[in-house]
């Protein structure tokens, strides 16, 4: 017995370093020495040894990476050393003034120059050389624990080759081709694309089920020790290089593409060289990060409030690209409005191939002076939505020629309606358009609106082909024998969506106005409606002097709102609505009215509430949320990856908070609320 025992247990040993081995080949080199099925017969062969022999349970073992079951919310995980962000340059003036700052105090200071990888930061710990615990950046403060999700990152050691006890910062990214095969397979599956890499990257590791995120083929790039020693006899590195080479050498990933320079112009040219590799990248990057090397230096320049005086961050502007347009096409909303996109050749931008972009409107089309077969720019808006950024007419060759207003309605090919006197959308008038149905139907059944949980676009299609339903009204009429025969729908399925189209009955007043599809009625339209009427009998019956008592309500949108419900047939769906059980009063209360004529916008992904829950905190206290920067923005809350709107408010000089400030905010002012008005 003991001669077997011992037997099997170097068997385990032998076991987990042979897969640890090929496992960092597979995943960090790309360059595999077995076949995928090898691997898997050396896997299921250590989990039964193991599951024989719980006594000799390892946290660093393989079969530790993937596994777990899903967690109901994230664990906070108060960082021991604060994760600050970096002080964004746009240009390379700015950068100069950075470096001259510096030489100031630093004599002849030298830089690490390396990319900004385009993903999610995240920290490692290590305990006596076994990791321990892993955690979103959060708000710098405090973040989520992710360590079943990071222990999926095949390029994350399990166990350093030391006893080792430190915490190292990293980035988590997607790369490129992992991100273009699960869009491929999203594609077919029928399911939205994601928008980019990065956002891939931050939604998959705060997946609740680490099983998803393992499907996700996730990596990540080392690049700090946060605190702890990188060497068993207690010396310290004395460089940033240094340090990174270090981690290297205990198997974590780092990038190779940096160097050191010391002038202006040596980094310039770096920057520049990167830029151009950015193609060629297997990752995405956004900028390239300028470091202080020597660590003593970095100790003499100090941090800042929020960032550190000894580094900044370049970044890249929106990547531009250019292409041939080949097409003009138009796509009908659910209003009516034909919607012009242009039909590219492929390009590669921004993390994704881009073979279409929007062009807006017929006036935005003239304005850029845009051909049919034009050499054009392109750039991703915000880095996710492609638009046309320019025409190109020195390069044209006679070949071009101006593109043709439509008369016809592409999808009900009845004539449309075009005065540019009143407004540059062509609109399809025909009420009985199969494109609008289809559209107002997914847009009423929408997250934000009635918010029926897998009722998709080709749901809808399915259902509208075959003829069970000619309306949203007529969702609820649906039986699951109805749906049980659809294409992708089985019994399963169809049960869930009819629990989940019984359940939109209860999402209250605000939804359903917004749901309706009236013109230039949004989200905050919506409630502001909801609020002020509190039924929608009385959205209906109110005219256009009571809707502009609204606080931002003007004459066009009160006059869009009236003429919704001056129709018979807009009328007869909304009391077929009712009919059908659905509840026509308001779910949102305000609890106080902190925030009382205070605007707020949201961006980033913050560390503990979601998008909608920071919305409700706001709403429930009096205040407006926004979707874009303006100079009547009160504060912007950001997060982590925070994009253009984060840049908008520096540049207006908005206050931007993160969430643990915002979350003060409400606790000192629902205190000092309280202390006012408690009796003496």
């Amino acid at each position: 017995m003991d001669k077997q025992y011992q037997t099997e247990k170097s068997r385990i040993e032998e076991l987990r370093a042979s897969l640890l081995y090929h496992s960092k080949l597979y995943y960090v080199y790309d360059a595999p020495e077995i076949s995928d099925y090898e691997y898997d017969r050396l896997y299921r062969e250590l989990q039964d040894l193991e599951a024989r022999h719980p006594e000799l349970f390892d946290p660093a073992s393989p079969t530790q990476r993937v596994g777990g079951k899903a967690l109901d919310k994230f664990e906070k995980v108060t960082h021991h050393v604060t994760m600050n962000s970096l002080t964004d340059v746009f240009s390379f003036e700015e950068l100069k003034t950075f470096l001259d700052g510096v030489a100031q105090i630093i004599p002849d200071p030298v830089y690490s120059v390396e990319p900004k990888i385009d993903g999610l930061s995240a920290s490692l710990r290590y305990e006596n050389g076994v990791f321990v615990e892993g955690a979103t950046r959060g708000d710098g403060t405090t973040g989520e624990n992710v360590t079943q999700n990071l222990r999926t990152v095949f390029s994350v050691p399990m166990k350093l080759p030391e006893p080792l006890t430190l915490t190292v910062r990293g980035e988590v990214f997607m790369p490129r081709a992992v991100f273009e095969r699960l869009n491929e397979q999203r594609e077919k599956a029928g399911k939205a694309l994601m928008a980019n890499p990065r956002n891939a990257a931050a939604g998959s590791l705060r997946q609740l089920d680490p099983n998803v995120t393992a499907k996700r083929a996730l990596d990540i790039f080392i690049f700090n020790l946060q605190e702890g020693n990188l060497y068993s006899d207690g010396h310290s590195p004395v460089s940033h290089t240094e340090t990174l080479d270090r981690l290297g050498e205990l198997g974590f990933h780092v990038l190779e593409e940096r160097k050191k320079l010391r002038t202006f112009e040596e980094i310039r040219a770096h920057i520049e060289h990167i830029g151009s590799l950015r193609d060629s990248l297997a990752y995405d990057i956004d900028g390239v990060v300028i470091k202080i090397d020597s660590l003593a230096d970095r100790r003499i320049l100090g941090e800042g409030a929020n960032t550190p005086k000894w580094a900044v961050a370049y970044k890249f502007p929106p990547e531009q690209k250019l292409t041939r347009l080949l097409d003009i096409t138009y796509q009908v909303g659910r209003t009516g409005v034909l919607t012009p996109t242009a039909e590219l050749e492929p390009v590669r931008l921004a993390g994704t191939t881009v073979s279409r972009a929007t062009l807006h409107n017929l006036e935005f089309i003239e304005q850029k002076d845009i051909h049919l077969n034009d050499w054009i720019t392109v750039q991703k808006a915000g880095d996710i939505i492609p638009e046309v950024v320019c025409a190109h007419p020195e390069k044209r060759t006679g070949a071009e020629s101006p593109f043709p207003i439509p008369r016809f309605c592409p999808s009900c090919h009845e004539p449309v309606y075009y005065n540019p006197a009143e407004e540059a959308a062509i609109r399809c008038t025909n009420a009985q358009c199969p494109a609008q149905r289809s559209r107002s139907i997914a847009h009423f059944a929408s997250k934000d609106a009635m918010n029926i949980d897998g009722l998709g676009p080709q749901i809808v299609d399915a259902l509208l082909e075959n003829d069970l339903i000619h309306d949203a009204a007529d969702l609820y009429t649906l039986r699951q024998s109805d749906l049980e025969n659809l294409e992708r729908m089985g019994a399963k399925s169809a049960s869930n969506l009819i629990a989940a189209i019984s359940k939109s009955k209860e999402a209250g007043l605000e939804r359903l106005i917004f749901a309706l599809g009236i013109r230039n009625v949004g989200e905050i339209a919506a409630e502001a409606l909801a609020k002020k009427f509190g039924s929608i009998e009385a959205c209906m019956a109110a005219t256009v002097e009571d809707i502009c008592q609204i606080s931002d309500f003007g004459q066009i949108t009160a006059e869009c709102i009236v003429n919704y419900f001056s129709h018979p047939q807009n009328r007869s769906f909304v009391e077929r609505l009712l009919e059908a059980g659905v509840q026509d009063r308001p779910v949102k209360e305000q609890h106080s009215s902190l925030f009382e004529g205070q605007t707020f916008v949201l961006t980033g992904t913050l560390p503990t509430l979601s998008r909608d829950q920071a919305s409700e905190l706001i709403k429930e206290n009096g205040g407006k949320v926004s979707g874009s920067v303006s100079k009547k923005t009160d504060y912007v809350i950001a997060g982590d990856a925070a994009g253009s709107k984060l840049t908008r408010a520096r540049e207006l000089g908005v206050p931007v908070l993160d969430e643990t400030a915002f979350l003060s905010m409400i606790n000192r002012m629902q205190g000092d609320d309280t202390d006012e008005h408690e009796p003496s």
